[in-house]
């Protein structure tokens, strides 16, 4: 049967919020009069996530389940989904409800009326997030337009609806550690945006502390701007500049007669020299890395199964009894 939306949910230990998710996004696409499906994939959650998921599909059938072997990450997920996905449509969406499942409606409204590939969720109102998390987004949005991703709309995270074409081509891309929410504007594909306001995460905690912003915001601009190895450049050529106005400076003061003795500034330009360099190393580090990921050719995430290929009778979860 063909599969007009496909909605692709990551999840990590999102067992306290799962049966709310469930229920909103079931009333809304229920009401959509659609085929769809709901492919939840469970990264490696080691809480009763997977547990749930089983018991939910078994009243649920539009409900499909793709398990990941390991923790693969929450971009490594999304493109698990997206690869299984069936849909004429696909939706992102995060398992913690800050997003809500009810903006799915205008967002395919807003594709059929406008003629467009891709939906961005565009939150207009972050009160619910912290100081810090709505300051450092800023940040990162104002740092990658300076690096040339200026198709990536503010305040749009993985939030999205992509028609088939678009997934089609995210998944055609070999990128390893691809971040989504710049990879889909740079496709270039015709948008539009639908506005709303973030909510508190429902139930649960957070999946995203400062490490992985951080590895986030890393691999968004390595793999996706050349600009922090021209900055490696730039550093250079000024490093090179201020050596030759430093050895003028040494040559007039010795042709004047005096000199200043000393080993402070000494000590300073070395560690600023030192200091640039393992910059540079460090920007080129990152680039070398990628790029033996790459000629690795080793996988993001491994299926463990699919709840598309097996029947009800046929799955088991690892924490749950043997079938009756």
């Amino acid at each position: 049967m063909s599969v007009h939306l496909s909605v692709v949910v990551p999840m990590y230990d999102e067992a306290e919020v799962l049966p709310l998710l469930v229920a909103r996004l079931r009333r809304v696409l229920d009401g959509l009069d659609v085929t769809y499906e709901v492919v939840a994939v469970d990264d490696g959650s080691r809480d009763q996530t997977p547990v749930l998921l089983q018991r939910h599909r078994r009243e649920w059938p539009q409900l499909r389940v793709v398990r990941l072997r390991a923790n693969a990450g929450h971009q490594a997920a999304i493109s698990a989904g997206l690869a299984c996905a069936r849909g004429d449509w696909v939706v992102t969406l995060d398992a913690d409800l800050q997003d809500p499942p009810e903006v799915i409606v205008p967002m395919l409204q807003a594709a059929r009326s406008q003629g467009v590939d891709v939906v961005y969720g565009v939150r207009t109102d972050r009160s619910s997030d912290s100081l810090f998390k709505r300051s450092t987004a800023r940040a990162f949005y104002g740092v990658m337009r300076a690096a040339g991703a200026r198709d990536a709309p503010d305040d749009a995270g993985d939030f999205r609806m992509m028609s088939r074409a678009t997934v089609d081509a995210v998944n055609a891309l070999p990128e390893a550690h691809r971040v989504l929410r710049l990879v889909v504007p740079s496709l270039g594909f015709p948008s539009a945006s639908v506005g709303y306001v973030r909510d508190a995460r429902a139930a649960g905690t957070s999946k995203y502390p400062l490490g992985t912003m951080l590895r986030l915001s890393v691999d968004g601009f390595t793999g996706f701007s050349l600009a922090p190895l021209r900055l490696a450049t730039w550093f250079g050529l000024g490093g090179f500049v201020g050596a030759l106005l430093l050895l003028a400076y040494a040559v007039a003061a010795k042709v004047a007669g005096f000199t200043v003795a000393g080993w402070t500034s000494t000590v300073v330009v070395v560690a600023a020299v030192g200091a640039v360099q393992l910059l540079c190393l460090g920007v080129l580090g990152e680039y070398v890395g990628r790029i033996y990921a790459t000629l690795q050719g080793r996988p993001t995430y491994y299926i463990a199964h699919d709840s598309a290929s097996l029947g009800l009778q046929d799955e088991h979860v690892p924490g749950e009894g043997p079938q009756e």
